[in-house]
């Protein structure tokens, strides 16, 4: 029936009005990367320089966006925490996808007991909320990226590895398999050469798409004061300093991170989840 459905011609329109988004929110992601990279020779000063006597001045020819409430140039921030707000998450992301694919892989390639145990170990994981863990961890360890990471990357390494078991799954009742095992071929080296690749552009878009979630939820723990310091320049952070500016009527040095948010993580949605309809059409 699904297969029936994509082949009506109301739903190829849709598809064909949203590839000029996909393009449109593949260049944001670009662009935004591209600023935290350049962030040190783009941002116009040190986003930690404070001036009291400028606090809460709106947009000028000397700072475009204004300044917060410590008089801290909001662009030179802006800039500057989209180096940690990328990084964040992409050390969530790396780490458990790396860490879901080889638990996948194992427990559907082995079967039995280990595939028992692991996908028993990763109910649990599912069980315990992500934010709480992190909540605990950064309790436990202190404020820091590397703490909330840590348990953002185990909260989401279940997603990966029950996605990665599924298609593994599917792909051992594949022909070459048959074929390469009667060649005396191991079973690592054909989930390594040959199923692992086969599978690789399906976990990478669910990657892509948990990117979008973890800026969010790290995002949110900077806002509550658990994730990097207070000097540190990150846009879940911005939005908290920028309460007190919102209180005074001047609310450009909340709304700004709030909206660098908001369209990153939409943008990463949008190219994850188009990735992962180009994937699964080519499949069929």
């Amino acid at each position: 029936m699904t297969a029936t459905l994509l082949r009506r011609p109301g739903l190829a329109r849709i598809r064909t009005t949203r590839a000029p988004l996909q393009r449109l929110c593949l260049g944001f992601v670009a662009l935004v990367v591209l600023a935290a990279l350049l962030a040190p020779w783009l941002a116009p000063y040190d986003p930690n320089a404070v001036d009291l006597g400028n606090a809460l001045a709106g947009p000028s020819a000397d700072h475009l966006l204004g300044v917060d409430a410590s008089g801290r140039d909001t662009l030179s921030r802006l800039l500057t925490g989209a180096r940690t707000s990328l990084l964040g998450p992409l050390g969530v992301v790396a780490f458990s996808t790396l860490a879901g694919v080889a638990v996948g892989v194992a427990a559907a390639w082995r079967g039995g007991w280990l595939d028992s145990v692991l996908s028993r170990s990763t109910e649990l994981v599912f069980a315990f909320p992500g934010m709480l863990l992190a909540i605990l961890i950064v309790s436990v360890y202190g404020e820091g990226l590397l703490a909330p990471v840590i348990a953002l990357a185990i909260a989401y390494l279940p997603y990966v590895s029950r996605l990665t078991r599924s298609l593994v799954l599917a792909e051992r009742r594949r022909p070459y398999v048959e074929a390469y095992q009667v060649q005396g071929h191991s079973g690592l080296q054909i989930c390594l050469r040959h199923v692992v690749p086969g599978i690789a552009p399906v976990v990478l878009a669910q990657s892509t798409v948990n990117f979008g979630y973890a800026l969010i939820d790290l995002a949110g723990l900077s806002f509550l004061g658990l994730g990097v310091p207070a000097l540190t320049p990150d846009w879940g952070r911005m939005v908290f300093d920028g309460q007190s500016a919102i209180q005074h009527g001047y609310p450009l040095s909340a709304i700004l991170p709030c909206a660098a948010i908001v369209l990153t993580v939409v943008a990463f949605n949008v190219v994850g989840e188009r990735w992962a309809d180009q994937v699964a059409r080519r499949d069929r």
